[in-house]
Formats: C-alpha cells, sequence, structure tokens
C-alpha cells in the first residue's frame, strides 16, 4: 500500500484511517475508510515521568487522536496527540505528542514516551498546562523536520514550531509568530498550521514560492503566512493591518462554525490542494444537511 500511487491521510478526530488512492486523480469517490478502522487506540499501560513535578503520569490514559503521519526510511511515521487524565473536561488535561510507526499503514508500534511535551525550558509558559497539541508535519528539501503544533498554556492556543533530524528528539523554536510586527501576534489565538509541501523525486518537501515558505493557519478562518526559514512566520496582512481571511465560514454549509487546516497542503501542477475541517453551527447559521 505504501506506494506512489497511494497516499495515507490520517482523520484528525480520532486514530482512524481513510485512503485516497491515485494522489494525481483525487475525487471524494476514490477516499474510503478500511475495515482495520482503529489503528490506534489510548492505553493507560504507557507510563512517563513528568519532568515538572517528577511524578509518573499515563500520558495516553485518555485519548489519542489528531495524527500527523510522514514517510521515512520506508516506514510510516505518525505523531499523535495524546491526554493524560480522562475524568478531566477537554482542556484541563495536559496534552504530549507521541510517536509509533509501521511498514504497512495499518499496524503501528509506538514509543513508550512522548517526543513533544511540557518541559522545564524557556517556553514552559507557552506549553503548560494545557500542553503540546495537534501535529502537523514536513520535511525540508535538506532532510529536516518541521513541526507544527499547538502551545496550549490553559488559556490561549499559540501555534508554536520544533525542528528534528530523526523525529525523535525535537527542539523547539517557540511560537510561529513570536517576530512577526514587533510581536503583533504573539498572544493571538492561533492554531493548526498546514504547510505547502511539494513533490520532488516522488517525496513531498516543504516548497518554495517566490523563494519563500507558506503555511495556511487558523480555524475560525484561513489565513496564509509566509517564512524564510520554516520557524519565524509572517501572517499576511491587508491594506488596514488586519489579518487577510482567504477562507471563511459559511452560512448554511457545513462549515458555518469552522474552517480548520489539515495536513500540509500539497502544490500541484493546477494549484494548491488544502484540505480543511468544517464544523456545522448551531445556531440559525447552521446546514440544514446536518446535526448541529
Amino acid at each position: 500500500m505504501i506506494k506512489n500511487t497511494s497516499i495515507l491521510v490520517l482523520l484528525f478526530l480520532s486514530s482512524n484511517l481513510i485512503i485516497a488512492q491515485n494522489p494525481k486523480h483525487w475525487n471524494t469517490n476514490s477516499i474510503y475508510k478500511p475495515a482495520e478502522n482503529p489503528i490506534l487506540t489510548s492505553d493507560s499501560t504507557f507510563i512517563f515521568k513528568n519532568p515538572l513535578d517528577g511524578k509518573q503520569v499515563k500520558w495516553q490514559k485518555a485519548e489519542v487522536f489528531n495524527p500527523a503521519v510522514i514517510m521515512r526510511k520506508g516506514k510510516v511515521n505518525m505523531l499523535f496527540r495524546a491526554e493524560d487524565n480522562p475524568k478531566a473536561i477537554l482542556g484541563g488535561r495536559t496534552s504530549r505528542i507521541g510517536l509509533a510507526t509501521s511498514k504497512d499503514g495499518y499496524n503501528f508500534k509506538k514509543y513508550k514516551k512522548p517526543v513533544l511535551f511540557p518541559a522545564k525550558d524557556e517556553f514552559l509558559k507557552y506549553d503548560s498546562v494545557g500542553g503540546c497539541e495537534d501535529p502537523r508535519v514536513v520535511q525540508s528539501i535538506d532532510g529536516q523536520y518541521i513541526i507544527a503544533y499547538t502551545a496550549w498554556d490553559g488559556k490561549t492556543a499559540r501555534l508554536s514550531i520544533a525542528t528534528s533530524k530523526n523525529l525523535k528528539k525535537w527542539k523547539k523554536t517557540g511560537p510561529a509568530f513570536a517576530k512577526a510586527y514587533n510581536g503583533k501576534y504573539l498572544n493571538l489565538w492561533s492554531k493548526s498550521g498546514s504547510m505547502v509541501t511539494q513533490y520532488i523525486d516522488g517525496k513531498p518537501v516543504a516548497a518554495k514560492i517566490n523563494n519563500k515558505y507558506w503555511m495556511y493557519w487558523g480555524e475560525a478562518f484561513i489565513n496564509l503566512a509566509w517564512s524564510e526559514n520554516l520557524t519565524d512566520w509572517y501572517p499576511l496582512e491587508d491594506e488596514k493591518g488586519n489579518l487577510k481571511q482567504l477562507v471563511k465560514t459559511r452560512p448554511g454549509y457545513f462549515d458555518s462554525s469552522l474552517t480548520e487546516c489539515g495536513p500540509p497542503a500539497v502544490l500541484t501542477s493546477k494549484g494548491i490542494s488544502l484540505l480543511y475541517n468544517g464544523r456545522n453551527a448551531e445556531n440559525e447559521t447552521a446546514s440544514p444537511e446536518y446535526p448541529k
């Protein structure tokens, strides 16, 4: 299954697998859910020593979800979000990002410890107590891995960046927009970074367009940001200095309440393909075709 004629796409809300055959001719009829689902589940046997207090924590006990995948050395490498405390409400738990590998895309082996988590570092004020969430991962042309994730301090979600050479050890570089416009967007609620990639020698890598890297991001609306180094990003603004809204929610449609960027966008001969997650509203703007 792991060939150039197929591509793996993992649903964000749970660790289920969907497959789209022949990415050169994507259409809705080519996507299906195999019977092997779910391919990853929570597991309270995975124990990790929390570096913040030294206590043992069952870091996968509550949930495993919001995965991102990338090929490395012939294997599917999945970075996934795991939450620790099933008794706490959403937002009251700590999220950590784990790593699992597979030869066939169905059967995964998890690493025992998380690979990205709140630690006693300069970014703890952004990562704690909510943790590190919702990974999206790409590779640069020189082989470096870049992850866009959500740092959650319990009040504000901040789109953040980390880099790695092997997907196991990550170096955090902090909030993606920290340096943009004198810190104007440092404390902005920001999530879901989808960096634009292109296929080079059959491998998707971060694409340069007009000598810059580009990333779609956002959930209430979608904005586009640019970077020269894949770590420091600058959102696009309109003539009034406000964030440009490239994709907005649509009253009466499935995405009437949310337009959240999904996995890395792909540059093709016909343009850029961006997958996003829509959510139906709970008021009069909701689509009548779907539950509110």
